[in-house]
């Protein structure tokens, strides 16, 4: 599916873009199966196990903002991680041997979906070394216009940016002022529907709320390298193990590596997604970036 080039276009600008990665008739069977989650909202009231839900959110007029861990929830959302092109993808950007983290699903509708301020995924959760990476899958088409990720090239050969809180606090977001020389430099990943992105753990990134007449949805799965070990460590040994994707059996020699660390402790004060989570915040930024070459 990639070529030398692209990888070496990850290696230096810390993410790429590969089109028409998901077939049709998968991309079919992804919106039925969020249409039938949506539906399936409005018998929630509140967060839970399986939604993040948009304020405004009711049974009238279902509002979702994130479906957690799709890949438990719909067998489509676990066939497309496991997906041979996908896994030669990853095994090209990460080794042969490849372990899945976690996954969700973030849903931008129309007019009112949610933003994500900038941050590093590597503040959320530090693993011994750094062959991790994010893989966004565009299921509508994006453009600049409807809320697509953005990504600051060569961030993540650069610090881990301070993602605490004036309180001390993990805030889940770094303060925009921090950062202006490289929200300046961002690009924007966009694509048709099917296209697929990858990007580094350590990438600097975020996305504007989407105002657009057009829904914006994004299926994201975090993938390391099988010996990258989280530093807050394994609780169920034999269900780390069972996320393995490809490569040889299960190691606990976990390869350890000079990178930079900050820890989220101590947490928010009040536990929740992303969204909640950078609610708290005062310092907020709403942006714009030129789409990706």
């Amino acid at each position: 599916m990639i070529g030398s080039a692209q990888v070496t276009a990850y290696r230096r600008d810390g993410f790429i873009v590969v089109p028409d990665v998901l077939d049709p008739a998968t991309l079919t069977e992804t919106r039925a199966a969020i249409a039938r989650l949506v539906a399936a909202s409005a018998e929630i009231a509140a967060h839970d196990e399986v939604y993040d839900l948009e304020p405004g959110h009711s049974r009238a007029e279902p509002r979702v903002r994130r479906i957690k861990a799709p890949h438990k929830v719909d067998p489509v959302f676990d066939r497309i991680i496991r997906a041979p092109r996908v896994i030669a993808i990853l095994q090209a950007l990460l080794g042969p041997a490849v372990r899945l983290y976690g996954s969700k699903l973030n849903m931008k509708s129309a007019k009112f979906g949610s933003p994500v301020e900038w941050h590093q995924d590597w503040a959320f959760y530090p693993h011994t070394n750094d062959d991790i990476l994010a893989i966004g899958v565009l299921l509508d088409d994006t453009t600049e216009a409807n809320g697509p990720l953005l990504c600051v090239p060569g961030t993540h050969t650069g610090p881990v940016w301070n993602h605490h809180g004036g309180d001390g606090r993990f805030a889940g977001m770094i303060d925009p002022a921090d950062i202006a020389p490289e929200i300046g430099r961002a690009v924007a990943l966009t694509g048709r529907a099917g296209t697929m992105s990858f990007h580094h753990v350590r990438t600097l990134h975020g996305s504007a709320e989407n105002r657009s007449e057009r829904s914006r949805n994004l299926l994201l799965y975090e993938v390391a390298a099988a010996d990258a070990w989280p530093l807050r460590g394994v609780s169920d040994l034999d269900e780390f193990d069972a996320r393995l994707l490809a490569g040889a059996g299960p190691t606990i020699a976990p390869r350890l590596a000079p990178v930079p660390v900050r820890v989220p402790l101590p947490p928010p004060a009040g536990l929740g997604s992303i969204y909640e989570t950078q609610a708290r915040a005062t310092a907020r930024s709403y942006f714009r970036a030129r789409p990706a070459a």
